[in-house]
C-alpha cells in the first residue's frame, strides 16, 4: 500500500490551499496577481486564520483582487472610494478580525482621498494595500493623482499635474506602519507584508504595480522597465516573528530593530541611509528627496508600535457587538433617571 504523503502545514495547521482565491480574471502580467500571491504567502506563513479575515474592497482593477485570496475569509466590495467606511464600521463591531483592504490609486487618491485621510488620522487595526499603477485601467487608461509629472501616456499625452503621494499623506495624517514595494520585488514585498500583518494599527502599503495594458510603456515611470533601473531600496527588510527563532545575525550598527506589539521584531539593515523609522520627519525628507532625483524609493518609511489603535481608544470588546446581550449595550432604566434628575 502507498503511504500518503503529509502536505505541508503552518503552525495552525493549514496547508497553502487553503489561503488561495479564485482564479484571476485581471490581464496577464499584472503586477496586482503578484501582490495577491504575496498576501497569500504572508498569511500563510504568519499562521493567520483566513475565518478571522475581512477583505475589503473599492472599485477599479485592484477592487478584483480579494477574490484572488483567502477564499474562507470574509468580504466586502464597495462603491467608488468609499472602502474605508465600511472598514471603519466593520472592524468596529468585529474588534477580534483582521482587516485587510485593497484599494487602487485612483480609488484612494482620487474621489477617496477624503475616506482615506481619515482611516489613516483613526489608526484602524487594518494592512491598506494600495495597487499603484498610475492610471485608471478600467476606463482604459487615463492619469490618476499618482502619475509623475512628465510621465507620459501610451497616446503620447503628458502629464503636466503633480502627483500625490500616499505615503506622505498617510505619515502626515497619522497611520503607523508606511512603506512602499514594487509588485515584482517578492522578497521585500513577503517581508513587509508579514510585518504589517502583525502591527495592531494601520499599516498602509503603497505597492508599485506595473498596468501592462495602459501604463508599461517607453515614457511611463510605473512601467516594469522604468521601476527596475529607478528603484532605490532604503534598506533591508526582515521580520521574525515572536513564535519564531529570535537569534538573528547582523553587522553590529548595521541595523534598526522595531518591536511589534505581540513581540514580533521587524529588523531594517542600512543601505547607505542613515535613517530613523521612528521619525516623520527623516520619513518625509527621504520621500521629497527621492521625488527630486526621480528615483522610486522602497522600503519602511515609518512605525509606530505604540500609538493606540482606534478600537483601543472606543474601548470596545473583542466580540462582535452584534452579538452582546441586550444588558450590556443598553443602559438601564436607571441610568436615564438619573439623567433625568440632573436636568430637574
Amino acid at each position: 500500500m502507498a503511504t500518503l504523503v503529509n502536505p505541508k502545514h503552518n503552525r495552525i495547521g493549514l496547508e497553502p490551499a487553503d489561503y488561495k482565491g479564485g482564479r484571476t480574471t485581471l490581464c496577464a502580467g499584472c503586477g496586482h496577481n503578484a501582490i495577491s500571491e504575496r498576501i497569500i504567502d504572508a498569511c500563510y506563513e504568519s499562521g493567520i486564520d483566513p475565518q478571522r479575515v475581512i477583505k475589503l474592497s473599492g472599485i477599479g482593477c485592484s477592487s478584483k483582487s480579494p477574490a484572488y485570496f483567502l477564499n474562507r475569509a470574509f468580504g466586502f466590495n464597495a462603491v467608488h472610494g468609499r472602502m474605508p467606511s465600511i472598514a471603519t464600521g466593520a472592524l468596529a463591531a468585529n474588534a477580534g478580525m483582521l482587516g485587510i483592504g485593497v484599494s487602487g490609486d485612483g480609488d484612494t487618491v482620487s474621489i477617496g482621498i477624503g475616506q482615506f485621510i481619515h482611516s489613516m488620522r483613526r489608526n484602524l487595526p487594518m494592512v491598506y494595500i494600495i495597487e499603484d499603477n498610475g492610471v485608471y485601467g478600467l476606463t482604459k487608461g487615463q492619469f490618476s493623482a499618482t502619475a509623475d509629472l512628465g510621465s507620459t501616456l501610451k497616446t503620447g499625452v503628458s502629464n503636466d499635474l503633480p502627483p500625490l503621494d500616499t505615503c506622505a499623506l498617510a505619515i502626515l495624517a497619522g497611520a503607523t506602519f508606511v512603506a512602499r514595494s514594487f509588485s515584482g520585488d517578492k522578497r521585500q514585498l513577503l517581508a513587509i507584508l508579514k510585518a504589517a500583518l502583525a502591527h495592531r494599527g494601520t499599516a498602509m502599503l503603497d505597492v508599485i504595480s506595473p498596468c501592462v495594458t495602459f501604463n508599461d510603456h517607453e515614457g511611463s515611470t510605473k512601467s516594469y522597465k522604468y521601476v527596475k533601473e529607478h528603484e532605490e531600496a532604503l534598506q533591508e527588510v526582515d521580520f521574525i516573528p515572536a513564535a519564531g527563532d529570535i537569534q538573528v545575525e547582523y553587522e553590529p550598527g548595521t541595523a534598526v530593530e522595531v518591536t511589534l506589539h505581540d513581540g514580533s521584531r521587524l529588523l531594517l539593515r542600512k543601505l547607505g541611509h542613515d535613517f530613523d523609522p521612528a521619525s516623520k520627519t527623516a520619513a518625509l525628507d527621504v520621500l521629497t528627496r527621492a521625488h527630486a532625483n526621480g528615483e522610486v524609493l522602497t522600503g519602511v518609511f515609518y512605525v509606530d508600535a505604540a500609538k493606540p489603535d482606534f478600537n483601543s481608544l472606543l474601548n470596545l470588546v473583542d466580540e462582535p457587538l452584534a452579538t452582546l446581550p441586550e444588558d450590556r449595550v443598553r443602559p438601564p432604566q436607571s441610568v436615564l433617571a438619573g439623567i433625568m434628575q440632573e436636568l430637574s
